[in-house]
């Protein structure tokens, strides 16, 4: 299934079913009203809006309409906890080698960082930027889960995952080191989130949806129209199951815990290019001694989007531009 949720003036808004092909959509009401609703009464409710996906791809739902991202909220307006990993490895090395960063981590545990949940953006939102403080993106990937118990297997994690969708995980780097030796987690550094507007059933990504528990495919992401970078998902240090059980190792997970996978990177990054400015101006000085790839500014617009094998789009756009702060 592919659902998006409407904007109509309400916190959680309207959850809508989207075609496979993002052209048209229908009400998911009466049978949930929101995704919240959906996420935390699932095994209920899916079946039937299994069914009225099917007919809907199929052109047999008189009241379908035309599905308009411009529309959207985030597919969870707000949750009840948000974690951000970091979980491509090879992003944190090439910014320890760049910046000389003695960085404590222990191996084979995924970094993890708790962050805000209750004001997500939209797809197509104009986004407040205060320029001065460094502005930044980062393109992730991202599941959300249903009610998954304390000390759960990674096994066990994987098949609570409900949906996946991407976001730009926007970051403001002129707070970020100071924040980060703190060592609390992130407050002015990391700002509201913007997702796409679609949220997909693992199934949407076919064999994407790997054996090893990561995404294979391809996060292309463009600055003002030219291409910044497509890094895979395959790359992932840890798989989601992995880093679901990590995170739920002395706690339950509730209904709608959202995980991004941290900025998606890969060891052939000088090739495929990045998600984020940050490891593409590490690259820079890395190679010459210096960053030249300016930070966001006003008026900077930013695409993330994933396509299938079939070329088509599978979660729409984060397509958004940057305005002056009022």
């Amino acid at each position: 299934m592919k659902l998006a949720t409407l904007k109509n003036g309400s916190r959680d808004g309207r959850l809508v079913l989207v075609s496979r092909d993002l052209r048209r959509a229908v009400d998911a009401a009466p049978l949930a009203a929101t995704m919240q609703q959906l996420i935390e009464d699932w095994d209920a409710r899916a079946p039937a809006l299994q069914a009225l996906y099917a007919q809907l791809n199929e052109g047999r739902v008189p009241q379908a309409f035309a599905f308009d991202p411009a529309q959207c909220a985030a597919p969870l307006p707000r949750t009840h906890q948000f974690v951000d990993a970091s979980a491509f490895l090879n992003h944190g090395n090439i910014m320890e080698q760049a910046y000389d960063l003695d960085v404590k981590k222990t191996p084979g545990i995924p970094v993890l960082v708790q962050r805000q949940s209750d004001d997500f953006c939209g797809p197509t939102d104009d986004y407040p930027l205060i320029e001065a403080d460094n502005g930044d993106f980062e393109g992730e990937f991202a599941v959300i889960v249903d009610d998954t118990p304390m000390a759960a297997t990674p096994a066990a994690c994987a098949a609570k995952i409900r949906l996946v969708t991407i976001l730009n995980d926007v970051s403001l780097r002129a707070h970020l080191f100071r924040e980060l030796q703190m060592g609390f987690g992130f407050i002015n550094a990391k700002p509201a989130t913007a997702f796409a507007p679609v949220a997909v059933t693992p199934d949407e990504l076919g064999a994407a949806w790997g054996d090893d528990g990561r995404i294979h495919l391809d996060l292309q992401v463009s600055r003002n129209g030219h291409a910044f970078g497509h890094p895979n998902g395959r790359e992932m240090d840890w798989s989601w199951g992995e880093l679901l059980a990590h995170l739920g190792k002395s706690r339950n997970l509730r209904a709608g815990t959202i995980l991004g996978s941290g900025t998606v990177s890969n060891r052939a990054a000088r090739t495929v290019g990045s998600a984020c400015l940050a490891e593409k101006r590490a690259l820079e000085k890395i190679e010459h001694g210096d960053s030249t790839t300016p930070f966001l500014k006003i008026g900077d617009r930013l695409r993330f989007e994933v396509f299938g094998a079939d070329g088509q789009s599978i979660f729409g756009a984060v397509d958004h531009r940057f305005v002056p702060f009022a």
